[in-house]
């Protein structure tokens, strides 16, 4: 019998604590994992493992990369300052 990770606790963690669209999208396809395994779904039960970590990953990426976008806005004097008009 083959071993695929679910990556469900990550998609619960991403879900709270990073992005939730994402995380949901990874929470669904983390659950059907077990469920392909158990029908002998390998293949099947791969590809949502895999589906899975993608999506956990763009939920980890995601606030990282507006975090980072935010600070080059920053650094370019066009942060939230200067849509309120103050310097």
């Amino acid at each position: 019998m083959h071993s695929v990770p679910n990556h469900l606790v990550w998609a619960i963690l991403m879900t709270l604590f990073c992005c939730l669209p994402g995380g949901i999208v990874a929470l669904v396809y983390a659950s059907r994992v077990d469920a392909l395994m158990s029908g002998r779904q390998f293949d099947a039960a791969r590809e949502a493992s895999d589906k899975a970590r993608f999506w956990c990953l763009v939920s980890l990426f995601t606030p990282l990369l507006g975090f980072a976008a935010y600070l080059l806005l920053i650094a370019f004097g066009l942060g939230l300052g200067a849509l309120s008009g103050g310097y």
